[in-house]
Parts: structure tokens; C-alpha cells; sequence
């Protein structure tokens, strides 16, 4: 059980495996992965340690499998992730094999796909031949109308040489600077027909679509052909060789479109190859590319173990679990039966002054809890774990914020679909946002479960109120209340006639004093859930100081603390208590004077001013008797525990070192001196100087001080978000859904329809993610700031195994 609230006890251990055994013994230790290695070759290179050339191997295979699987995605054949019977580590006999198919398919394939590429690239140059040999035929026919004065018809113009031309294909989106172009360039001499194309072209290259336009562009003179051909040449685009006849013309269009035909049946049967080719590897490839991955995993950690002198033995380092010791000796026998081995592998375990990591094994529950903690801090090895009692008090404090019946009913549902189809949903890829949402939907559960609770308490679904016990109000007027009482409030004296059994009396939500009532009664439960939370935090630090031997510190640190906060904010909180207990309507309601219940509020600032207020006439000025002494002395003990945590720890430390000091020089043996020192006395020192240690101490005791009250404050959150979510809830249900209700007639119902849909959408988005949002941040706060700062370090580091289960994830998340 003690691991249940603290990290596992961890064990440094050395293990010693023959060279024959060492690719099998790794192996199993990443499939069992609970040992995290040390590198033991820091100073090495990475170029240089001695499984250098097997890492490059496993990198030329991943890049072969990684240009493989980027081909199937160009064709848009999916790969399929493995998700259960996940192959083991390739063999390291078969990985020439495996090379030597890798080789052959990426060959094929890349073979392939140049002819690809060559074919595609003669299909386009001839498909834009095609388009220019249509389009030319009418440029031609319009021409001629308008270039009669230069020879008469098309042929005797062409064999006089006084009209040329140029044809080609060019880009749509430089047409018009090409057109701009060949004006500047001719002064206006020449004469450009274009069109644009209606089918977009496949680039073959790229193989993204290509928008294109026809052109035709007559001039005269041969100095000008080739000004016009430099031009085409800088604007990238494609001339092709037209005839002047329209004979010879329609000729070569038909000669061209046969050759398409055939080119398209090329390309088909091209394709239908290449997809087979892609198609029969796909069945092996996402098993290679696991194998491959655990492979090269094996040895990067081979690589950082360090090699006997007889070079027949690895020595490896790690941290392990002790629960765990058993798996690891059972993965070292397994991997030497596996090679045949004569001579066993073993492990040792070793002693060191090296902090281990922390390591707190969770299951699907705790898993969510344990990531929230983690993300504020690490914590130190062995010290005390707040996820499990986050398991609790996360989910009640937003559900405090989050009080109502029907929008934790929402979220409820939510994650119990989450839960209950787990098992498919965890094969689903739907972003970084859903994996955050069902990697916590246990902790959605349960903040749809509490704020259920709330609800129920704060009687509150949907901004109405469910009347399942009966009030405890009955309207009892006569006609003197009516007419000396314009508001017609319910006097408690007379019509309050029992106790609402559970939660909040449903006649509230029909007063005009409900935010009133509410905020006083939700602001008080803020401030005794807050300080009950931070005693809670405190309280856990004597489990810290217990286990880690340090006794003193309970006297110098916890027990200021916890008067300080106690004193002060517990008595304020036995305030509120102890003025609900005795002041009943009876006894507070006088029917000429005002009230006599006192404000807590009021209560503690004179307390803390060593003041009174006074008081109405017929009301006593205290709650009770003793009450201003016992205020003077609580008081005075809380200013008092300020100088303590200030000055005890420092004070300590300086007499401890002292003794030690004392005890060395009369003992003529160093070590019997040091074992007879009490150990906790170091460690509280932690050898530092003893100025550093008071400004901490300083710094600490400001830091205690200031924050119980800023924190106790800060509890106020819970009364605050409570009460705006609602308020905001009502103002959605009286603005938007009443309005729908309030319409009469047939088509009120199509209108309400709407009505309804708008206002579900809204509590959807506003109410349940905005609002849910919020008070998940809120809560998170009070937890990482007011109360693990009242005892988590969190300045460990994580225990990272050496595990294929981890990498593969990982993997798969990059």
C-alpha cells in the first residue's frame, strides 16, 4: 500500500551479458521494459562506440521503408497501423535477407516510377500538341483576314516570307505579362492569338494540375523570330512545331491522337504493374518497419554498455523497479536460452549516491491524474504522490464551480461513451485535441459524477429547481403582512416550518433575494473547503518528513504551519460553524430591531486589529464569553510561529553542525563520529552555507505567510465561477429558451424547433466546453499552487524504460 501514495522503491543494478547473448537479452528487457539504462560512454562519440555500422544498417532500411510508404500514400494505399501481436525484433541473421528485398523492391519502384514519370511527361508534351494543332486551325482562318496586305491568301503570304509564326503552350498566369513582353520587344509589330484550355494538365513532376493557354504569335522578319523565341524561352513555355498548311495540319492531329491512344494504354498498364508491385509489399511492410524500429532501439542500447577488458562481456548500468527484479533476471535467462548460451548472464545490484527516478506505476484510471501532477513537477524520489488523492479532490472542486444537475449530466455521458468503447477508440487518429480528450476521459467521468452531486445539492438543473422533498416554506399571510409589507417577504419566524432534508430548498428559486442568499452561503463553503485543503497539504508534509527521517523538521516546520493556519483561518472557518449552530430565525429576528447574526467578516478583522464593533441595541457583542481572549491568544500564538519557522531551521543547523564539529575533534576516528551523528541532522543542512540558508529560510517563512492568506483568498474561485455559471445558465434559459415558450400558435412549434437548437447549441458550446474549460483550469491551480505547494517539490526526474511499448507509441505520436 505504501507505494500507492509514493513512488517505487528503485534499485541500481549492473548486469553482465556474453556478446553472443546481448541482441536476444536486450530484446527482452524492451519487451518487458522496466529498466532504464545508463550510458556508460558519455565521453565516446557517437561515431565511434562499437554498433555503430549496425545503427547505419537499420537507418538504410527505415529510409528504404520510409520512401515505400511514401509512394503507397501518392497512390493512396492506406498502411495499416499494427495494434496487437506486434512482431518481435528482426533476427539479426535475417536482416541481409530482408535487405537484399528492400533493395529489389525499391529498385523496381523507383524504376517504375520514372517510367512514370518519362511516360506522363511525353503524354502531356503530346496533349499539348494536340491543343495546339486545334486551336491553330481557327488563329489561322482569322489571321488571314486581317494579313490579306501582306500576301493575299495563307500559302503565298508563308512562301514570300513576309508572315511567320510561333506556337507553343505557356502558363495561364504569365500570359499577360508574356503579351507585354512581346509588345515592348517589337514596338507593336506583331500579331498574338491565345487561348486558354479548358482541361487542366497534370504536371508529371509534381503531379499537381496545371491551367494552360494556347498562343500563336505572327511577325515579320527574321531578327524578330528570334527576339519572340528568347522571350518563350524566359517565360518557361513549350513551342511545338506547326505546319502552315491546313492539310498537313490536320494530317499530324490525327497522327498525334493515335499516338495518345497508345500512350494511354501504356500508362494503364504501367500503373496496373506498379500497384501490384506496391500491393505485395504492403502486407509485410508495417510488420518490417516495427521489427526494424525495435532493432535499431537494441542498438542504440548496446551502445551504451561498456565492453570488458576480455571483450567477451557487456557491462550495462540501470535503474529497475525492485518489484520488478524478478522480470529482469527471468528476461536475462530468457535471452541466454535463446542463443544457446553456456554461460548465464546475471545482475547485480549495486549502491550509489545518485537520486534514482521516480517511477509511479498507474493503471487507466490513474493514468489522467498521475499526467496532471506531472505537468506541474516531477516529484523527488519516494516523496509523497498527490494523484491518488487528486482522484478525489480534483473532481469535487470543479464540480463546486460546475454545480449544476443537467450539464454534468452532458459531460457524464460524454466520457461513460469514451469509456465504455475504449477499445475502438483507441485505434482512432483524431488529432492532438481528441487524444487529450480520451486520454482523460476517466477524469471527465468523474467531473460529470460530481458536479452531478452539486447539482443536486445546489438544486440546480438547467438554472431550475427540482422539487423532490417538499419546501420548508408555506405562505402564511394575513391581511396586516400585506398591507405593511411591499415586498411580501416570507417572514422565517412564521413560515419557514422545516429543514430542506438535502441541498438547497427549490423555493429559492422563485425569490428575489436568491443571489443574496447564494453568494453568502456558497462564499462561506469556499472558505472552509479552501482552508480544510490546505490543512490537508500540510498534514502531508509529516508523511514526508516521517519517511525521509527528517524528525526535526516536524517541529521546526510543520508545526508553526499548521498553528499559523489553524489559528487564524481554521478559527474563522469554526466561526461560520458555530454561527449557524446558534443564531436560528428565533433567536436573530426581533420585530424592532435589526438582526443579531454578526458578520464573521467583521469578526476576524477586529480580531486581527485587537478591536470591537459595536453592536445593535438587544444583540450581545459576542458570540460568546470567551471570545475575546481566546482571540487575543490565538493570535498572539500565530505572530509568534512567524519567528519560529524563521529562525528554528537555522538555528538547528548551526548547533547540529556544531556537535558534529565537537564530536570530530575528541574522537580519534572520524568515521565512529559520523556514524554516531543522527543522519537526518546532513541531510536538513544539505552542506550549504549557513547566510544561503537563512536568506531561504527567510524567503520561505515571507513566502508561508504571505501565501496562507493569499491562498485562502484564492479559494474564493470556487464562489466565484459558481455563481457566474449560474447566473449565466439563467440568463441563457430567460433570453433564449423562455422566449420559444412564451409563442402561441402552430407556428410557434417551428419556431421553438430553432429556438431549442440554438439554445442547446449555446449551452453546448458556452456552458459545458467554455465554462467546463474554465473551471478545469481553476481547479488545476488550486491544486498545483494552493495546495501541493504546501509540500511537493516535484524537482525529481521520470523513469524512462527502456521499452518497445513506449517507442513504438512515441512513433506513432511524432
Amino acid at each position: 500500500m505504501g507505494d500507492m501514495f509514493r513512488s517505487e522503491k528503485m534499485t541500481l543494478c549492473q548486469v553482465y551479458i556474453q556478446n553472443e547473448a546481448a541482441y536476444s537479452t536486450v530484446s527482452e528487457l524492451g519487451e518487458i521494459g522496466c529498466v532504464q539504462f545508463r550510458d556508460l560512454n558519455d565521453n565516446v562519440n557517437s561515431f565511434q562506440r562499437h554498433y555503430v555500422a549496425e545503427v547505419r544498417r537499420c537507418d538504410e532500411l527505415e529510409r528504404q521503408m520510409h520512401y515505400i510508404a511514401g509512394e503507397l500514400n501518392k497512390d493512396g494505399i492506406l498502411i495499416d497501423d499494427l495494434v496487437d501481436d506486434l512482431p518481435r525484433a528482426l533476427n539479426p541473421r535475417d536482416i541481409s535477407e530482408l535487405e537484399s528485398t528492400l533493395d529489389r523492391v525499391e529498385t523496381e519502384i523507383r524504376e517504375l516510377s520514372q517510367n512514370n514519370v518519362n511516360l506522363r511527361a511525353n503524354y502531356t508534351e503530346l496533349t499539348e500538341l494536340r491543343m495546339v494543332l486545334e486551336k491553330t486551325q481557327s488563329f489561322f482562318h482569322n489571321v488571314l483576314d486581317t494579313t490579306t496586305h501582306f500576301g493575299g491568301d495563307e500559302t503565298h503570304a508563308q512562301s514570300r516570307g513576309q508572315l511567320g509564326f510561333v506556337a507553343g503552350v505557356l502558363n495561364r498566369e504569365r500570359s499577360f505579362a508574356f503579351e507585354r513582353m512581346l509588345w515592348r520587344i517589337s514596338r507593336g509589330n506583331v500579331y498574338v492569338k491565345r487561348a486558354d484550355l479548358d482541361e487542366a494538365l497534370i504536371d508529371p513532376q509534381t503531379g499537381l494540375e496545371v491551367h494552360k493557354t494556347v498562343f500563336v504569335v505572327f511577325y515579320q522578319g527574321e531578327q524578330l523570330n528570334m527576339r519572340i523565341k528568347k522571350v518563350c524561352n524566359g517565360f518557361r513555355s513549350s513551342l511545338y512545331t506547326c505546319p502552315a498548311e491546313a492539310a498537313e495540319r490536320a494530317e499530324m492531329l490525327r497522327g498525334v491522337r493515335t499516338r495518345l491512344e497508345d500512350l494511354k494504354l501504356v500508362i494503364s498498364q504501367t500503373a496496373d504493374h506498379r500497384r501490384l508491385v506496391l500491393s505485395n509489399t504492403i502486407k509485410n511492410l508495417p510488420r518490417w518497419m516495427v521489427m526494424i524500429q525495435k532493432m535499431k532501439a537494441i542498438y542504440h542500447t548496446l551502445n551504451m554498455f561498456n565492453v570488458d577488458v576480455t571483450k567477451k562481456c557487456l557491462i550495462g548500468e540501470g535503474w529497475v523497479p525492485k518489484k520488478d527484479l524478478a522480470n529482469v533476471t527471468r528476461a536475462l535467462e530468457n535471452g541466454s536460452a535463446e542463443v544457446g548460451s553456456t554461460i548465464p548472464s546475471f545482475l547485480n545490484e549495486l549502491e550509489s549516491k545518485q537520486p534514482p527516478p521516480t517511477f509511479n506505476r498507474v493503471n487507466k484510471f490513474t493514468n489522467g491524474f498521475q499526467h496532471l501532477i506531472d505537468a506541474y513537477g516531477m516529484a523527488n524520489y519516494r516523496e509523497v504522490n498527490p494523484a491518488l488523492y487528486s482522484c478525489i479532490t480534483f473532481p469535487f472542486l470543479f464540480a463546486v464551480m460546475f454545480g449544476d444537475l443537467g450539464h454534468g449530466f452532458c459531460i457524464f455521458l460524454f466520457a461513460l461513451w469514451m469509456v465504455l468503447d475504449e477499445q475502438r477508440l483507441s485505434r482512432k487518429r483524431g488529432g492532438e485535441i481528441w487524444n487529450i480528450f480520451f486520454g482523460g476521459r476517466y477524469i471527465i467521468l468523474l467531473l460529470g459524477l460530481f458536479s452531478m452531486y452539486t447539482g443536486f445539492l445546489y438544486n440546480d438543473i438547467f438554472s431550475k429547481s427540482l422539487n423532490v422533498f417538499g419546501s420548508g416554506w408555506r405562505v402564511r399571510y394575513n391581511s396586516t403582512t400585506v398591507l405593511t409589507n411591499n415586498n411580501l417577504q416570507l417572514d422565517p419566524v412564521v413560515a419557514s416550518i422545516s429543514t430542506y432534508p438535502l441541498g438547497v430548498d427549490p423555493i429559492w428559486q422563485l425569490a428575489d433575494n436568491q443571489i443574496i442568499f447564494l453568494n453568502t452561503l456558497k462564499m462561506k463553503m469556499s472558505i472552509i473547503l479552501g482552508v480544510t485543503h490546505m490543512i490537508f497539504g500540510v498534514c502531508l508534509s509529516v508523511v514526508n518528513f516521517v519517511h525521509f527521517k527528517k524528525y526535526a523538521l516536524i517541529f521546526l516546520e510543520f508545526i508553526p504551519q499548521i498553528l499559523f493556519l489553524i489559528l487564524l483561518f481554521g478559527y474563522m472557518c469554526f466561526m461560520m460553524f458555530y454561527k449557524w449552530v446558534k443564531y436560528t430565525p428565533k433567536t436573530d429576528y426581533l420585530p424592532d430591531t435589526p438582526g443579531c447574526a454578526p458578520s464573521v467578516l467583521i469578526y476576524f478583522i477586529n480580531m486581527m486589529l485587537f478591536s470591537a464593533s459595536p453592536q445593535a441595541a438587544g444583540c450581545d457583542e459576542y458570540m460568546f464569553e470567551v471570545q475575546p481572549v481566546l482571540e487575543k491568544i490565538f493570535v498572539v500564538l500565530a505572530i509568534i510561529c512567524i519567528p519560529w519557522i524563521l529562525v528554528g531551521k537555522p538555528l538547528y543547523i548551526m548547533i547540529t553542525r556544531k556537535l558534529r564539529a565537537n564530536r570530530q575533534q575528541i574522537s580519534s576516528l572520524g568515521k565512529i563520529a559520523e556514524e554516531g551523528a543522527n543522519n537526518d541532522d546532513h541531510d536538513i543542512g544539505e552542506d550549504e552555507p549557513i547566510s544561503e540558508i537563512w536568506i531561504h529560510q527567510a524567503i520561505h517563512m515571507i513566502e508561508y505567510i504571505l501565501s496562507t492568506i493569499s491562498h485562502t483568498a484564492s479559494y474564493l474561485r470556487l464562489w466565484a465561477l459558481s455563481l457566474a455559471h449560474a447566473e449565466l445558465s439563467d440568463v441563457l434559459w430567460n433570453m433564449v429558451l423562455s422566449e420559444g415558450l412564451k409563442l402561441n400558435g402552430y407556428p410557434a412549434s417551428i419556431a421553438l424547433f430553432f429556438i431549442f437548437g440554438a439554445w442547446v447549441l449555446l449551452t453546448i458550446a458556452i456552458m459545458i466546453l467554455m465554462e467546463g474549460l474554465s473551471a478545469f483550469l481553476h481547479t488545476l491551480r488550486l491544486h498545483w499552487v494552493e495546495f501541493m505547494s504546501k509540500f511537493y517539490t516535484g524537482a525529481g526526474y521520470a523513469f524512462i524504460p527502456f521499452s518497445f511499448k513506449l517507442l513504438l507509441h512515441k512513433e506513432d505520436d511524432d
